[in-house]
């Protein structure tokens, strides 16, 4: 087990941690929310047996990584992607963002890709571009529906997570073909041993921006997405993505759920490779 420190907490170390496995060009795999670097079990396989150098890290509140009270926002979390890649001296780096993940590779590029580590980008779910309802984001998410979720998350947040992980899986709508009760019992127990605190504040950090963080990337990427995603609507987020940055291309996920790197693993590791060759 290996952890990398970034900060400090009543001087305590804040760590995350993470795993560095394989050789070959560096892929590097930022997980969803409430999950982990477990969530990635399925492209992490494929891109070893495709022999690629695969780093998964746990995000700071989440999986064995620190609990801290702290940083629980977007140029913190980039922040410590950014350490982590620093410190593994990584170089033509694929990053790829899964969900809430997508927002640390927006606002890596929008703020640390200065030394150019990173070369291709990969969006997976993912949360960009801005999900705020606003006068200039018609296509946005009235924040109200944000606060109705920190609520749930209040008042019990098991029973929260065990409803959101069907919608996340599409489990009403897929039954047993694509996912196993077995399957989404383990990313309830993964999900539960977060911090409480992480769980619930990470929730304010989807409200971010990202359109300037997107604008600053300049490198290869993908874009892929299901269009059933009951979590982040493909119109809302993907599509929007592909669309403002020059030459990424759209892989869309006939029937995908949000949690489609589990459900639809096969398509999604043949068109990551496809993508990374």
């Amino acid at each position: 087990m290996a952890y990398l420190k970034v900060g400090e907490e009543n001087n305590t170390d804040i760590a995350i941690y993470y795993e560095d496995r394989g050789t070959g060009k560096p892929v590097v795999l930022v997980h969803g929310w409430p999950l982990s670097g477990a969530s990635w079990e399925r492209q992490s396989a494929a891109l070893l047996a495709a022999g690629y150098r695969v780093i998964t890290y746990d995000r700071r509140g989440f999986g064995r990584s620190t609990q801290p009270s702290t940083g629980y926002d977007y140029d913190t979390l980039a922040r410590d992607t950014f350490e982590l890649i620093e410190a593994l001296d990584l170089h033509d780096t694929t990053l790829v963002g899964f969900s809430m993940g997508g927002g640390e590779v927006a606002r890596y590029f929008g703020k640390y890709n200065h030394s150019g580590r990173v070369t291709k980008a990969v969006f997976m779910s993912a949360i960009p571009p801005a999900l705020r309802h606003s006068g200039d984001n018609p296509e946005g998410i009235d924040p109200a529906v944000f606060e109705g979720i920190k609520r749930g998350i209040e008042a019990d947040r098991f029973d929260f997570l065990d409803a959101f992980l069907k919608n996340f899986y599409n489990k009403k709508l897929v039954g047993g073909t694509d996912i196993s009760d077995a399957a989404i019992h383990a990313s309830f127990n993964i999900a539960s041993a977060s911090s409480y605190h992480a769980f619930l504040n990470c929730v304010d950090a989807w409200l971010e921006d990202f359109r300037g963080d997107i604008a600053q990337i300049k490198v290869p990427t993908l874009v892929i997405h299901g269009d059933s995603d009951q979590i982040l609507p493909i119109d809302a987020t993907g599509k929007r993505i592909a669309a403002l940055i020059p030459g990424a291309q759209l892989h869309v996920v006939a029937g995908g759920p949000h949690g489609l790197n589990w459900t639809h693993a096969t398509e999604v590791n043949k068109a990551l490779l496809a993508f990374l060759k």
